[in-house]
């Protein structure tokens, strides 16, 4: 693969993490503010059961309202991606691992995307399969939950 080949493809893989991590803020901002207009549609009830139903809205709206935080904070830190330049033989933020059994994009924990119909797992590099990874080279392996991962190639 040419530098030219996998610079693209870091783009491509931005890109798809950026619009999933979109997705999930509106969607997380939708239902914040769908259950916030259904507790209000209660508010000129006067009996007891809606004050209940009214309580159980706020929970969920907090719970959404937590959710798009979360989705927030990893779209700032996709806007770091491009920016960081880890080492070529060290796996780092914005880093393609390829190993024996899978293809990793260190950026956030989205799980599976695909990009030109190939499989890549985007994780954080906070998650525990990164900070088993983060130590090795190019041709050594790590271990991650009873698992042994060869790196083939970081870029």
């Amino acid at each position: 693969m040419t530098v030219t080949q996998r610079t693209t493809l870091k783009q491509q893989l931005l890109a798809e993490c950026r619009r999933v991590q979109q997705q999930k803020a509106d969607t997380a901002r939708q239902a914040m503010l769908d259950v916030q207009e259904s507790a209000n549609e209660s508010q000129g009830a006067i009996e007891d059961k809606f004050e209940s139903f009214r309580e159980a809205c706020h929970i969920q709206r907090d719970l959404y309202a937590r959710q798009l935080d979360e989705a927030l904070s990893g779209l700032q830190v996709l806007q770091r991606v491009p920016e960081a330049r880890p080492p070529k033989d060290q796996p780092g933020l914005g880093s393609v691992v390829v190993t024996n059994d899978q293809r990793f994009y260190i950026s956030v924990s989205i799980g599976e995307i695909q990009v030109e119909g190939e499989p890549y797992c985007a994780i954080s590099a906070f998650s525990p399969l990164f900070q088993a990874m983060s130590s090795s080279r190019t041709g050594e392996s790590f271990d991650f939950r009873g698992k042994r991962y060869c790196i083939e190639e970081i870029y």
